[in-house]
């Protein structure tokens, strides 16, 4: 038997978000039943705007996700209706209310995929990760945000080599922009912005560190993005916490070592990612191993970490980076090790490309609810935006 409720689900379903009107299911009206059995099995029935719509896959992998990050479900199964045509009308009446009354929430795109890179202790080489996927995904022709979470900690200017300060236009802070091959990256973090200097030590607690971080996500114009990197702060604090309540939507990477202390650690960030309802897409494991100009390996911190940690959580080992001089060479010199060669490289394209081929593809807005507008309107005549108020 299991407590598990459905409100407990409900609640883990505020994060799938319709890329196309940017609120999640739940408010839009297109759960239509959450079935929980004896042991710890979720039915979810999703009612979509229009049958066969595209973006069902998307969305089935999204309420899989979240719903199975729910402790004490065991499966989860989602069935696909299509709203009736009052359902509709409600749902877009709903959207129009959202459009107007969401004015200084954040101006990340619905259709962006949010990955927080997290870790459970420092010193694991996170912010490393993030930056060589951040360059990676990048390089396949994708627009990058990357957000340096780590207020007193950041290091994401030097290891992507931007810098300068952020300008402001409109009262928004604009990231700082560099083209990375076909694609862009959009960067933002204390380290450009007027008076935080690397060696400057920044003394703030728990409430103030979290609006910093508030400000970061509401007062931002990131413009177009197909993925959004946060590369958060170690451990399980405040900001980790305050985000997780912040993008119910993100998905969470876990950064770990191959030594058991350290995957140990790294469990208790996804324990936090869960209660907090959000998905674990996967696991990292970094500096796994070193090859000498003989060829042999060397485990320096041990073996085995990374697949013992997704093991656990019941979630993919992503990829595994070797111990490489010239992952911190290129830290150090602005140029992050995967825009060259040799095997860190290679491992850190191939998490890319599994990111964003199999666990976390970009999004693609096909239309079906957007021109779906059009058609009621024309039937029914213009929705009117109170319809949502009350």
């Amino acid at each position: 038997m299991t407590n598990l409720t459905g409100d407990a689900v409900r609640e883990a379903l505020l994060g799938v978000i319709d890329p196309e009107l940017g609120d999640n299911v739940v408010d839009l009206g297109m759960v239509r039943a959450i079935d929980v059995d004896g042991d710890g099995g979720v039915t979810v029935t999703i009612a979509l705007t229009v049958a066969g719509c595209p973006l069902q896959k998307q969305l089935r992998s999204d309420v899989e996700g979240r719903v199975g990050a729910v402790p004490g479900v065991s499966r989860v199964t989602v069935r696909m209706g299509e709203m009736d045509a009052e359902e509709k009308v409600a749902l877009m009446a709903r959207a129009r209310w959202k459009a107007r009354d969401r004015g200084i929430d954040t101006d990340i795109p619905a259709s962006a995929r949010i990955l927080a890179v997290a870790s459970g202790k420092g010193g694991v080489g996170k912010s490393s990760v993030t930056a060589n996927l951040a360059v990676s995904l990048a390089a396949r022709g994708l627009t990058v945000g990357v957000l340096d979470a780590d207020i007193w900690g950041f290091s994401l200017p030097r290891m992507l080599g931007v810098e300068g300060r952020v300008a402001g236009e409109d009262n928004k802070m604009v990231p700082i922009e560099q083209s990375v091959g076909e694609g862009r990256l959009k960067v933002l973090s204390m380290g450009l912005i007027g008076g935080a200097t690397e060696d400057q030590a920044i003394m703030w607690r728990g409430l103030i560190l979290n609006r910093a971080v508030q400000h970061f996500l509401e007062d931002v114009r990131w413009g177009p993005l197909d993925y959004l990197l946060i590369d958060m702060p170690p451990g399980t604090g405040d900001v980790q916490m305050g985000l997780a309540r912040m993008l119910p939507r993100a998905d969470m990477v876990i950064v770990t070592t191959p030594a058991l202390a350290a995957q140990k650690v790294a469990s208790r960030a996804a324990d936090m990612a869960r209660r907090g309802y959000l998905r674990v897409a996967g696991v990292v494991e970094n500096m796994t191993s070193f090859t000498c100009d003989h060829g042999d390996h060397y485990a320096l911190f041990g073996s085995g970490g990374g697949q013992r940690l997704a093991s656990e959580l019941g979630v993919p080992l992503l990829g595994s980076v070797p111990i490489e001089a010239a992952v911190a060479a290129g830290g150090d010199l602005g140029r992050p090790a995967a825009l060259g060669d040799g095997p860190a490289a290679e491992a850190f394209r191939a998490i890319a490309d599994r990111i964003a081929t199999e666990v976390a593809p970009p999004m693609e807005l096909s239309g079906c609810t957007a021109r779906m507008l059009d058609h009621i309107e024309e039937a029914l005549g213009p929705i009117p935006v109170a319809a949502e108020e009350g």
